[in-house]
C-alpha cells in the first residue's frame, strides 16, 4: 500500500505523514551537508553518490507536500526537518573526523620539552622564534589529523598548561613529511618484513 493512498486518511494526513516527512527531511539536509563538506574536501565520488541521494530523498518529501498543501502542519514538519537536518549533518561530520588540522603554538616559556614529546609521539614539528607583547615567545607547528586534536592538546596542556595555540583547517598538503616517526617505523616494519622472506 502506498503512502499516497494513506495521505487520504486522517490518522495519515495529520500524524503520520508530517512526522515521516520531518524524518525524511532530516535524512535529505544531512546527506546535503555532508556533501557540501565532500565538495569542499575535493572528495568527488563520495560527492557525487550523495548527491544523487539526497535529490532522491528530497523528490520523496516535497512529493508528499505537494500532495498536501492545503495542510501546515506538513510545511511546519518539513522546515522543523530542514533545521534538524542541518544539525544532525554536521555531528555526523565530526564523528567522521576527516582532514587534517593546523596546530599554532605561541609560548613564551621554553618550549624545548614540548618539542619533543610532539616529536616523540609522532608529530613533524616546525618551531619559529617570534616576538609577543611580553617579549620573546617560541611559535611552533605541526599537522595534525582532526582526531587527535584531543590527543595532542593534551600534551600541551601536560607541558605548558598556559600556552596559547590555535587548530585550523587544512585544505590541501602536498609536500613534507607531516608524520616523520611514524613513517620511519612503517618502513622499519617493511624492512623487517622483506627481510624475513628473503
Amino acid at each position: 500500500m502506498d503512502i499516497a493512498g494513506f495521505s487520504n486518511a486522517g490518522n495519515m494526513s495529520f500524524v503520520i505523514l508530517p512526522v515521516c516527512i520531518f524524518f525524511i527531511r532530516i535524512l535529505d539536509v544531512s546527506v546535503g551537508t555532508l556533501r557540501i563538506i565532500f565538495v569542499s574536501k575535493d572528495i568527488r565520488l563520495y560527492s557525487a553518490l550523495l548527491g544523487f541521494v539526497e535529490v532522491l530523498i528530497w523528490l520523496f518529501a516535497i512529493t508528499q507536500i505537494m500532495e498536501n498543501l492545503n495542510s501546515p502542519i506538513h510545511y511546519i514538519a518539513y522546515a522543523a526537518g530542514f533545521g534538524m537536518g542541518n544539525y544532525v549533518g554536521v555531528s555526523i561530520e565530526r564523528r567522521l573526523s576527516m582532514g587534517n588540522r593546523t596546530l599554532r603554538i605561541i609560548t613564551s616559556k621554553d618550549a624545548a620539552d614540548l618539542i619533543i614529546a610532539l616529536r616523540s609521539a609522532g608529530y613533524g614539528v616546525t618551531s619559529l622564534k617570534g616576538e609577543g607583547v611580553t617579549g620573546a615567545v617560541k611559535i611552533i607547528f605541526t599537522v595534525i589529523k582532526r582526531n587527535e586534536i584531543a590527543k595532542i592538546t593534551e600534551i600541551i596542556k601536560n607541558f605548558n598548561p598556559k600556552a596559547f595555540y590555535t587548530v585550523e583547517e587544512v585544505w590541501y598538503v602536498k609536500e613534507g613529511n607531516v608524520y616523520p616517526n611514524r613513517d620511519r617505523g612503517i618502513k622499519a616494519r617493511m624492512g623487517r618484513l622483506i627481510a624475513k622472506k628473503k
